[in-house]
């Protein structure tokens, strides 16, 4: 079988038309214009977004630092107030201290969180916790104080009517003392003894030790001297100190410190010069005789002697003895 050469019945392909170069530079332009406008677009978008976040810095800074300024001044209001109760005129116990140092710590803790510059908001939130812990502290420091001032209150009344009873019982105890010292001294004056009876003799003593009264001033070496205690019903029994002044006839007091003599005091404070002190038993409201010789080292003077003799404080009694100048030949 023979091939045979026929015409193709194949419609040949138009290559497409080719859009003229205007357009295309125009396409071109319009895509690179889009693309600016897009760039340009997300620029300003992500500007706005950064100015957005700026923003939110800013405001979350100054919401921080009012934040802060506000629990500042929460602080301070509650440090005054704790302040004001310290300066409470109220004696204090082991209680009241042991809050009085829970508060500092607190109040320290909490200033120092907010002295820093950067304090988060975590740790603001904390500040606000305890200072609403310190505000509670305080409140019960307060009712510390109320319940101290209050017992304090009560006690002083207290001390106020056992001051006043002890006022009273103090004047009765005075008065009552004072009573009884006027008595002790009523006592005491009563229970003076009195001398009564005074007889004074010269004595000349001789060498063998015969005596013979005189009133010869020359011959006399001693005098002897007695009187009575008379019976008192106050003094109690028991000895008894007498003081014996004797004066010569120059009127001073005779001292004589070797044999005895001295001074003692009166009742109104006077110092007296005593010749010889006797201690005599006395027997309660009994009568009796006190007689002794006052010998001294020099010879008698002629003129009066005065004898005075105290008991008590008191002078109870005296007595004078006249020494004479001798006869013819003295």
């Amino acid at each position: 079988m023979s091939l045979e050469n026929f015409p193709s019945t194949e419609i040949p392909q138009t290559p497409p038309p080719q859009p003229p170069k205007s357009s295309m530079r125009s396409f071109i332009v319009a895509a690179l214009i889009i693309a600016l406008l897009a760039t340009w677009g997300y620029i300003i978008w992500d500007r706005s977004k950064q100015q957005e976040k700026d923003d939110l810095s800013t405001k979350e800074i100054a919401t921080a630092i009012s934040q802060k300024d506000t629990l500042q001044n929460l602080l301070d209001d509650a440090t005054n107030r704790f302040d004001s109760l310290k300066t409470t005129d109220v004696k204090k116990d082991s209680t009241i201290d042991a809050q009085d140092k829970d508060i500092a710590a607190k109040k320290a803790k909490i200033q120092s969180i907010l002295s820093k510059s950067n304090a988060t908001k975590t740790e603001l939130a904390q500040a606000k916790d305890m200072i609403a812990s310190l505000n509670q502290s305080i409140t019960g420091y307060k009712a510390s104080i109320d319940s101290l001032q209050t017992a304090n209150t009560q006690l002083t009344a207290q001390n106020q009517v056992v001051t006043s009873q002890r006022d009273m019982v103090q004047k009765s105890f005075d008065s009552t003392e004072q009573v009884v010292k006027q008595k002790d001294t009523l006592i005491d004056i009563g229970s003076t003894l009195h001398a009564s009876g005074f007889d004074i003799l010269g004595i000349d003593q001789k060498s063998n030790g015969k005596e013979k009264q005189t009133d010869n001033a020359k011959k006399v070496n001693k005098l002897r001297i007695s009187f009575n205690l008379d019976e008192n019903l106050i003094a109690q029994t028991g000895s008894k100190t007498l003081y014996v002044c004797i004066y010569g006839p120059d009127g001073k007091p005779i001292s004589v410190e070797e044999l005895g003599s001295g001074t003692f005091s009166t009742r109104d404070g006077e110092q007296k010069t005593y010749t010889q002190k006797i201690d005599v038993d006395y027997v309660q409201a009994k009568r009796q005789t006190v007689s002794f010789d006052w010998k001294q080292n020099t010879n008698f003077s002629i003129g009066d002697y005065k004898i005075e003799v105290y008991n008590n404080g008191f002078k109870i009694g005296e007595g004078v003895a006249h020494l004479k100048k001798g006869g013819l030949f003295g």
